[in-house]
This record gives structure tokens, C-alpha cells and sequence, in this order.
């Protein structure tokens, strides 16, 4: 799974990196990206890529309630196609969600170990993730979830999932505006071969989400 994130790079470092014509509103760097905060998102629009923010946790366009969207952070790769939340989303809903590492917790004989995980040779990189727009009661959001799967030979030693991260050359085909059968759409993200990781411990202080300082990422000496 994937709880917590980062994004730190500069507003024209990330238009660089992926591509994007217009600026970002709002953009906002952030040591601690948590559930139910707002994220940074990449879709293609049927004629550009366009970057913006929606909240992280999918509430499905059906939910009556809102709250679902802290149980749905993450959508299991292996049933993402066949599951009434995600299929369709597979179908023509896909996003890319920006990042340049990710925390996950290491369980010891003491206590669980947080780390930072990044990608080796590449500061930003992409998570592979769904979108839906909600409305409800005269309420709209957008929001997202993100994909995950069993974890590599690398992060098997730290947790037994992990996000999918595309690697550069497959994001763009992830968003193309064209309809996939979900199927399909698993089949592209089983074909993938992600990027190799590297990680190293960093303190507890980053277990409360309303840190978001240097702090979070400093190494644990």
C-alpha cells in the first residue's frame, strides 16, 4: 500500500519534467502528503495534459457518503478491473499522481521503522492512479486513488505491497484519453517494469501527518 508522500520539486521542474503548457494553481511542496489532502494529479484531457489538484481517496461517482474516501487510498491492481469502484475508471479515468518519494513503514521487533523510497536516477516520477468527479446534495469532488501491488524483491524487505510507479517512457500511453477495456488497462500495468528503488530510514516524526517540515525527510542517523 501507500499511505504518505512527498513532492518537493519546483513548479517549472515538474511542467518540465512531464510536459505540462500551463501553470499549476495553487502549487503548493509538501514534505508529507497524507490521505484526504488535495494532490497533485495529471490527466489528458482529449487534447493536452493538464495538472491540477484532487483529493486523494476515491469517493466512486454512486457513493452516497463522502467519508468512503478514507477506505479507498489505494485499488489493488490484481482487482482493479473487476471490482463496481474501479473498473470503469480503469476503462478512461486513469491519472498519473506526482511525486519524488514515498514513505512506508518497516515492522522490527520494536516498533515500525518509516523510510523514505525513492527512485534511483530520477527525483520526480509518477504513481499510476485512478480519478472519478462525485456529486452529491449539490456537493462536487474530484478525487483519486492510487494503484498498488505486490511488492519487488527490493520492498518485500520492508512491506509486502507497494504503489505502482510507471516508468517514464509508459506515463503518457497511462493517460491517453482512449478507451481500454479494464482489462486491458491491467494488462498494460502488468507489462510495466518499474524503475529500481533506494530507501533510508527517517524518525517517527513523520507518523503525524500535520508535520510537513524538513524534518520528515531528514535521515535517521
Amino acid at each position: 500500500m501507500c499511505g504518505r508522500f512527498t513532492l518537493l520539486a519546483d513548479e517549472e521542474e515538474i511542467l518540465q519534467t512531464f510536459d505540462i503548457k500551463q501553470p499549476i494553481t495553487d502549487y503548493q511542496p509538501s514534505f508529507n502528503i497524507a490521505p484526504g489532502q488535495s494532490v497533485l494529479t495529471i490527466i489528458h484531457d482529449g487534447k493536452e495534459k493538464r495538472a491540477g489538484y484532487i483529493r486523494w481517496g476515491l469517493v466512486p461517482s454512486w457513493a452516497k457518503d463522502e467519508k468512503i474516501g478514507y477506505k479507498m487510498i489505494n485499488a489493488r491492481n490484481e482487482t482493479a478491473h473487476e471490482k463496481p469502484s474501479f473498473k470503469k475508471l480503469m476503462a478512461k479515468k486513469r491519472c498519473l499522481i506526482i511525486a519524488d518519494s514515498f514513505y512506508e513503514w518497516q515492522q522490527d521487533a520494536q516498533q515500525k521503522q518509516p523510510k523514505r523510497i525513492q527512485v534511483k536516477d530520477r527525483e520526480l516520477f509518477a504513481f499510476a492512479g485512478l480519478w472519478d468527479k462525485w456529486e452529491y446534495a449539490g456537493k462536487k469532488l474530484f478525487t483519486c486513488t492510487m494503484l498498488t501491488t505486490e511488492a519487488n524483491d527490493f520492498m518485500q524487505k520492508i512491506h509486502h505491497r507497494m504503489p505502482i510507479i510507471l516508468p517514464k517512457e509508459k506515463q503518457d500511453e497511462w493517460i491517453q484519453p482512449n478507451t481500454l477495456h479494464p482489462k486491458e488497462a491491467k494488462q498494460f500495468i502488468d507489462s510495466i517494469q518499474m524503475d529500481q528503488l533506494t530507501a533510508y530510514d527517517v524518525s517517527t516524526y513523520v507518523n503525524t501527518a500535520k508535520n510537513n517540515d524538513k524534518n520528515c525527510i531528514a535521515p535517521l542517523v
